[in-house]
């Protein structure tokens, strides 16, 4: 009876660690994990060019693109600082960049929050991507934030980012106001 009641002991030693080791984990999560926000696009003309679904992860943000009406090719994608989309996109100003970085992956002082991969367009004119950034956040107070009191944007632009300090994407095709649900 004594090694039955040790192995029943051993076990709920066990099962108990790993309780605590779940909770641990829960704990470390963020609470804004599974936060939603997403932009509808326009063109300069107000045609729908489709959506940019966001998620809040534990660790940054996952930015899913269903995009159409685009050019075939490559186009800069980037998040922009103010949450307006007009009268000609310019109201989105800059790429975001709280911290003040410079542009482009492929820069010394960069990249900033606001870059994003470039999105590729098919023949048809329809790009679909999914990117997941750890330099945003949809958690509200936080620097990083793209849901903060004047709001972001997501901007698609004509031609490809270069990824270098200047950006060299041309001009605005496509945007969305990000909105948190």
């Amino acid at each position: 009876m004594f090694p039955k009641l040790i192995a029943v002991v051993v076990a709920l030693a066990a099962t108990l660690a790993v309780l605590a080791g779940c909770q641990r984990e829960a704990m470390d999560q963020p609470a804004d994990v599974g936060t939603e926000a997403s932009a509808t696009m326009t063109g300069p003309d107000g045609a729908d060019m489709g959506t940019v679904k966001l998620i809040q992860g534990s660790k940054g943000v996952l930015v899913m693109a269903d995009l159409r009406g685009l050019s075939p090719g490559f186009h800069g994608f980037h998040v922009h600082t103010t949450g307006s989309c007009t009268p000609d996109f310019s109201a989105a100003g800059d790429h975001f960049s709280p911290s003040g970085a410079g542009h482009g992956y492929m820069n010394d002082e960069g990249p900033h929050a606001g870059d994003l991969p470039n999105i590729y367009a098919g023949p048809d004119g329809i790009a679909r991507a999914d990117f997941y950034s750890e330099a945003i956040t949809l958690a509200s107070g936080e620097d990083t934030s793209v849901l903060d009191e004047d709001g972001s944007a997501i901007i698609v632009h004509e031609k490809p980012d270069t990824y270098g300090a200047e950006a060299g994407a041309g001009g605005r095709v496509a945007c969305g106001v990000i909105q948190g649900r």
